[in-house]
């Protein structure tokens, strides 16, 4: 078994880069930093138009014949949590075990996968053949990154993937995702005057998460939320609405929301009363158990100046009522798995439109496209214009591969067991590359990364430890 250096500078790095904003389409600063940290270790890089950086690292001598490796990261993140993605800074700390962020995101998906990465590329003593680091942009909401990479960025053909947060497995498929933003046409009128009370309805508390991974875990969507108390609403108070936030990622189950309305002064007390604890207790019926602390709070707020058409905000709760959300499908051939699933991710209105975004996925293309033609659909009739943003293929790999072999052989003889090999129901680039590179093999590894996309994000440091030295001995055993 190789030698290898611990993961002190791996760790370095990761500070690093949670020093750098970089939600998704913002990742000029991180993409400077990659080209900067190839220059200062004299290493061939390429950078393309969607900022997509590979940097490329000789064979260590003797070890030229090797085939090329391709070591295969995204450099965005999902920032939950922030006000300002691209001034607030990441205050991670490390507990019981667990390193995790203070109010935010950690941005451990993907930043830790890549400063494994940059650490090998940093090293002059890990053994490794030809190797090319390959990073990519907006992997986390629509995956243009990827989608957009010449045939000729990379020339290996076996894929060592760091975008992996199940600990124990070798990822070797994933779901397509067809993500759609709809817009909802809208006018904006003057407030009414007279006796009316303004009230804020607020839903906070919840887990949220990842719309893939966790949206078979019974959580509350805040955009399930929103619907049930203006749906409750809606035949009993002459309302109006100001305004609605809802969801803070395309990517994650919504955990927060905020609605501004307006009812007739008469009715006030009465809403504020029973439309709370009415809520609240259904809330707690339907979700206490799995998002034990979501919850509604209605409270009295300064006058607006203007509303939304009732025409606009009532299209929405019909097509929301009509579009599936959460799973819509459980696979029969991968047992415990998600086939197909919706996610309303974000809710906003605008100056001239309600803003809805809708993400799509499931392991069989022909239906998540179908699924998601349906949705486009049903916002047709909302007089909605839908956008399709993203349409990712699913990834299979063959499991009995002689690559996936080999990782699993290294698992076993570095830290004594065998990882299960699974596909998994959140989205990978993996299908861009084996559609833009023919006989491209993929093995996704990865630390125990638990609840991404949410302020709960926190990655099991001792995995990080045992993740590093199977991605050292494998890159040894490829040469």
């Amino acid at each position: 078994m190789s030698n290898y250096p611990n993961t002190e500078t791996v760790f370095n790095i990761f500070k690093q880069l949670n020093k750098i904003p970089r939600p998704s389409h913002h990742e000029e600063r991180v993409a400077d930093f990659l080209c900067q940290f190839a220059q200062e270790h004299g290493l061939d890089y390429q950078r393309d138009a969607q900022n997509c950086v590979v940097i490329r690292k000789a064979a260590t001598p003797g070890h030229e014949a090797a085939e090329p490796v391709v070591v295969l990261n995204h450099m965005d993140m999902v920032c939950v949590g922030m006000q300002d993605p691209l001034n607030d800074p990441i205050q991670a700390y490390e507990e019981n075990g667990w390193m995790k962020a203070r109010g935010t995101s950690l941005g451990a998906d993907n930043g830790i996968g890549l400063s494994m990465a940059l650490a090998v590329l940093a090293s002059e003593q890990i053994v490794h053949g030809p190797l090319e680091v390959i990073t990519t942009t907006n992997e986390e909401d629509g995956m243009s990154g990827a989608a957009n990479l010449s045939a000729d960025f990379i020339r290996g053909r076996k894929v060592i993937n760091l975008d992996s947060e199940d600990y124990d497995t070798i990822t070797t498929g994933a779901a397509g995702a067809y993500l759609q933003f709809h817009r909802i046409p809208v006018r904006r009128q003057a407030a009414p005057g007279g006796k009316r009370r303004w009230y804020r309805i607020s839903i906070s508390g919840g887990l949220g998460g990842h719309s893939g991974v966790d949206i078979n875990k019974g959580r509350a969507s805040a955009t399930v939320l929103v619907w049930a108390v203006l749906a409750a609403i809606y035949n009993d108070y002459d309302f109006d609405i100001s305004s609605i936030r809802v969801g803070e990622a395309n990517a994650s189950i919504a955990s927060s929301a905020e609605i501004v309305v307006c009812v007739p002064s008469g009715e006030a007390a009465e809403f504020v009363k029973s439309q709370e604890q009415s809520l609240n207790e259904w809330i707690r019926q339907e979700f206490g158990e799995n998002d034990p602390n979501i919850r509604c709070h209605i409270e009295k707020c300064e006058r607006q100046e203007t509303i939304l058409n009732r025409e606009s905000w009532e299209a929405l709760l019909t097509a929301l009522e009509q579009v599936p959300q959460g799973v819509v499908k459980m696979s029969e051939t991968m047992e415990g798995t998600v086939e197909t699933s919706n996610n309303v991710g974000r809710i906003v209105s605008q100056e001239n439109c309600i803003f809805v975004s809708t993400h799509t996925r499931s392991f069989i293309d022909k239906d998540m496209i179908a699924l998601g033609k349906d949705i486009a659909t049903t916002f047709a009739k909302a007089h909605a214009t839908s956008e399709l943003v993203m349409s990712a293929p699913a990834w299979q790999e063959n499991q009995e591969s002689d690559f996936l072999r080999l990782t699993s052989d290294t698992f076993n003889d570095v830290l004594g067991w065998r990882p299960r090999k699974v596909a998994m129901h959140f989205v990978l680039e993996a299908g861009y590359f084996v559609e833009k590179y023919p006989g491209i093999e993929i093995a996704s590894i990865g630390p125990r990364i638990v609840e991404p996309h949410s302020t709960s994000e926190r990655v099991e440091l001792s995995t990080i430890e045992d993740i590093w030295r199977v991605f050292v001995e494998l890159l040894d055993r490829m040469a």
